[in-house]
Order: C-alpha cells, then structure tokens, then sequence
C-alpha cells in the first residue's frame, strides 16, 4: 500500500489542524489511513494509505486537503480548469506535438505555476508526489512520467517531438558532459534504471522549447540547466507524458491542485495534438474530464443497511470532498477535481459510508441462519486441481486483470473482442481476460532461470464477450495450463488431454484449429462427445506460435491447453 513521508507541521498546516500524534491516528481512518511510524525529533511521519484507488492522498498538501475538508467542512475552489468546450486562457503559453509520437508515447499534459520561492519542504513533497505518482499510478513511468522545469527559463511554444536516439545529444541532469539519447541509456543511472521503456522503439520522446533548448528526455531524465530544480525558484513548469491519457490528466490535476493549496498560481498550457484523442486535438491543462455518476438512494441506504435521506447522504459525500445534486430519490455526484474513482454506485455509497464515519453503523446480526457449502463449480474445480497436481504441474494464482499489450497484442489476437473497462486507473488493469493463457506465459517468462521442465496450472474464471447475455458477457469456470522444456511438443500436450479426459470420465475428439496463438498444424480444438447430441467446444491445446514466445520473451518451446470447465460439468 502506498507509504508517504510528511512534516509534521506541514501536514497541520495545510489540514488546519494541530493533532498530537496519537490524536493524528483517531483522524486518519476517513482516509482509510494509518501512521506507520513517527519521529518526535525530526517531526517526520509515514503514513500509509490502504487504498491505491486514491493518488490525490499520496502527498502532504493531499492528505491535508482531505483532513481540512472532512473535519473542517473546507470546500476549495480552483478556478483554473478548463473543460470541455471551455478552456482558461493560456497567453501564449502552448506545446505542439509532433505526428510520430502516436505510436511512441503519444500523450503529454502541461501546465506553469508561479508565486512565493520554493521552500525545502515544498520541494521536497513536489518531488515525493512525483516519485509516488510515475511509479504506483503510472506504472514504475510507463504509463506517466512527470518533469518539474525553471519556468523563466523556458521559451514558447514547447516541441514534444520524435528524437534520433542516435543523433541527438544533450547534458543530462547529474552529469557534465553531453550524451545521446541512446549513450544516456547505459551510461546515466537513470537511463539504466527506466530506459528499457524506450529502448527498443525506433525514435526517442524528446522536449524542448522554442530556442532549442532541452528539456527532457522523458520518461528517462531531465536537462541539466532548465530541469535543475533549486529550493528559492518561484516559476515552475511542469509536464507529465504517457500513453494513459485520462491517467495522465488526473496526475497533473493532482500536482495543480497540491501547489495551488500551496500558494501557487497556476498558469494553464494548451497541448496542441496532430491526431485524435479522447479530449480532442487541443486540450487546455489543467483538464476536468470525470464524468458524473448516479446512485439511488434506496440502493445506498440496502447497501449500507441503513434509512438515510437524500439530504443525509449529500452531507456525508460532502465530507469526503465530493459535490452532488439530488432529486426524486437519485444521487448524482460530482467527482472533484483531483479524483477518478467513481466507477459505479457502490462507490458512491462506499463515500457515503466513510462521510458518516464507520463508528456511527450499529452491528447486527445476521437475522437467517444458514449452513455453507461448496458449489457444484467448486467441488468440480478442486477434482481438476487434484488431477493436474498428480500429472507433476504447479499451481497459480493470477489477477483476472491486465494490459492490452498483455491480453491481446502479446497474444496475436488483434481484432478479437476483450471486455474493456470503462473507467480504469491505470492501463495495467484496464481488461478482463479472456483466456488464462497471456498469465500462464507472464509467469514463464519470468521463470527462465528456473530449472526446466516447467509445468504451470491455473483453475480460475475467464470472461467472454455474449451479446445474447444480459449483462453482454459470459463468466466461465476454466483451466488452464502451460509446459515448457527443451523437447515440449504436441504429442506431450496431447497425451495430457487425453489422461484428463480419460481421469474425468469424459469423451471428446479433437479438430485441427487456425487459432493464431499457436503453430499451424500443431494445434486442435477439443470438443466434448455427448450421447446423442452434437460434440460441443470446449477448450483449445496445441503448441504456442514463436511469434507468441517471442512477444512475452520466452526463449523455450511451450505447450499451451485451455478446458471450459463448466462445459465438462454438465454431463
């Protein structure tokens, strides 16, 4: 869970409020907070925060913020936000973005601050907000990474453009001599630390103002003269770049916010695009881009297990900073600024919930007794389980989220349809899977050091896109399974299908399949035999295309085989 570090006296500041330490752990549950450690000499103390879905807490201005307003019913206004089809003013302050970036690292968000010198604290929590940002929300700076720039020093309009890694040289911060992009790389410890995220495109993301003068070389490392942050600067400019643009929007809302609570003025930037985006061509930052969402109170108050009005609920969201308007028994609310974590109407209640305070639910019983047991499904789960653990195979357990890349690009499977999120955090979980497969080959690409041969299972669910479904998708029970040895081939795989079926007690047949994650001819559906009824699909198996293994960097041949479990129970 995120962890931050925080004056003491800064964190009372921004809040308004002067607890004493421990007093400070009685106020912290509304933010599902806790103090993890405290030095009364320094004044420092760590914090960390059980809720990832949150970023806007990951400093000292946020978590004050939320202190001031859930215990002081502070309302901060920030008149600076454009949004869509109103933008702010930027005079003249502009960045263009150049056509090759779409395929690169297409995004960038910018905005300028001004007002009183940066002081060493303000510093310092500008740059821990940074670092908590490009790495847990931004995925270690793939999806965002951010730059803080000498404003003064900076010429309009900025060029994000599409940089030769070979031909183009500038002096990095920390060091006193000029490098390439691609020197950058092996020579600069930042560059050895992020730039496996660059290295293998065929140019770099490159910035630079009006009169040439450089940047960054984002996400990797910013210049030595205008990214040379110094505590007394008083004009900042600030800019994230990803391939997560709401992500990446949310970021630099987060940044606006903490330094106008700061004392900053912030100063819009218009980001000029060449191409499309969800926020259209030319986007004014900082960008309100959320989304209201609705909740009925009837559903709240079942949720919740309690009988509020319409007017208890908007006093209760109004504490966890969140506008709202009512009428004929529904709830819309109004994300803040600085928050996206609104995804459905139990997120609203669960606001509702923390607003009231979790002390103020009375307990109840439970009022029917019941007496548990195993699903069908499961019991049915546990006997595969057994099976492949007695055929020498290992078992995981994987998330039933991921990427596109993982889910999809890796898994040659372009053009097939994957349930999407609407509104995800983050790009890394912003897909339901729909085979347990691209797991099965993240976990052995990880593995290659690991004394062959590897056999790997998993029993979990997989979701498929059904229109003919209620909710458009189809939740299925399913096993997967992966093996990898020198020698692995498609008569091993196929003498596996064979005992599991043969274990179950099913009959199947086997057709040859053009499915694209496997080798031609090397592969077959299975399809289950029932008495008097056609042969039904039921799963996939076959040795795994070297496009495929090359894709996850696998170096070793591997045998790939999925079963629809709820297909095999029905008989």
């Amino acid at each position: 869970m995120p962890k931050i570090e925080v004056q003491e006296k800064a964190l009372q500041r921004y809040s308004t409020l002067k607890p004493s330490i421990m007093k400070l752990a009685d106020l912290l549950p509304p933010l599902k907070g806790e103090v993890d450690e405290a030095n009364a000499e320094t004044g420092v103390l760590k914090l960390e925060f059980n809720d990832t879905n949150r970023p806007d807490l990951w400093s000292t201005a946020g978590a004050g913020r939320a202190l001031r307003t859930y215990y002081k019913g502070w309302k901060p206004e920030y008149t600076f936000f454009s949004a869509p089809g109103q933008s702010q003013p930027d005079q003249g302050r502009r960045v263009t973005v150049e056509p090759g970036l779409l395929k690169l690292r297409p995004y960038i968000a910018a905005f300028a601050v001004k007002g009183p010198k940066l002081d060493a604290d303000t510093l310092n929590d500008l740059i821990q907000t940074q670092e908590k940002l490009c790495w847990n929300f931004g995925r270690k700076r793939r999806s965002i990474a951010m730059g803080v720039y000498r404003s003064g020093l900076i010429r309009y309009p900025v060029r994000y453009q599409a940089a030769d890694p070979d031909a183009t040289r500038f002096q990095p911060l920390g060091l006193d001599k000029p490098l390439t992009l691609r020197q950058i790389l092996k020579e600069h410890p930042k560059g050895q630390e992020f730039g496996h995220i660059v290295a293998d495109l065929p140019l770099f993301p490159f910035l630079t103002d009006a009169q040439n003068e450089v940047l960054s070389f984002p996400p990797v490392i910013n210049s030595s003269r205008l990214g040379a942050v110094e505590v007394g600067d008083q004009e900042l400019f600030i800019e994230l770049t990803g391939t997560d643009l709401p992500g990446l929007t949310l970021a630099a809302s987060i940044v606006a916010c903490d330094l106008a609570d700061s004392g900053y003025t912030i100063l819009p930037v218009t980001v000029d695009y060449p191409y499309d985006t969800a926020f259209g061509r030319s986007i004014t930052f900082p960008y309100y881009f959320q989304e209201p969402v609705e909740a009925e109170i009837g559903f709240i108050n079942k949720l919740l297990g309690v009988n509020l009005v319409g007017e208890e609920a908007q006093n209760a969201l109004e504490k966890m900073g969140v506008a709202t308007r009512y009428a004929n028994g529904v709830l819309t609310v109004l994300p803040p600024y600085y928050r996206n974590d609104f995804l459905h109407p139990v997120d609203v209640a669960e606001d509702v919930a923390m607003g009231r305070g979790l002390a103020s639910f009375d307990p109840v019983s439970p009022s029917d007794a019941t007496i548990g047991r195993l699903t069908d499904e499961e019991l049915f789960g546990r006997r595969v389980r057994d099976l492949m653990i007695g055929m020498g195979f290992q078992e995981m357990i994987f998330n039933y989220l991921g990427s596109r890349k993982d889910f999809i690009e890796r898994m040659a499977i372009q053009g097939e349809e994957v349930v999407q999120i609407l509104n995800p955090m983050t790009e890394n979980y912003e897909y339901v899977r729909n085979s347990i497969a691209p797991n099965l080959l993240e976990a052995e690409a990880a593995s290659g050091n690991a004394l062959f041969p590897h056999h790997l299972f998993e029993v979990g669910k997989v979701v498929k896109v059904e229109p003919s479904h209620n909710e458009g998708s189809l939740t299925s029970n399913s096993l997967g399974w992966l093996s990898s040895n020198a020698d692995e081939g498609f008569n091993q795989i196929n003498s596996r299908v064979a005992a599991l079926f043969y274990y179950l007690n099913r009959n199947y047949e086997v057709k040859e399949t053009l499915d694209p994650r496997f080798i031609p001819g090397r592969a077959a559906d299975v399809f289950l035999v029932k008495p008097g009824q056609n042969p039904t699909l039921c799963g996939v198996f076959g040795e795994v295309h070297p496009q495929v293994l090359e894709n996850w960097n696998i170096g070793s041949p591997c045998t790939l085989g999925e079963i629809n479990l709820d297909v095999l129970l029905k008989v």
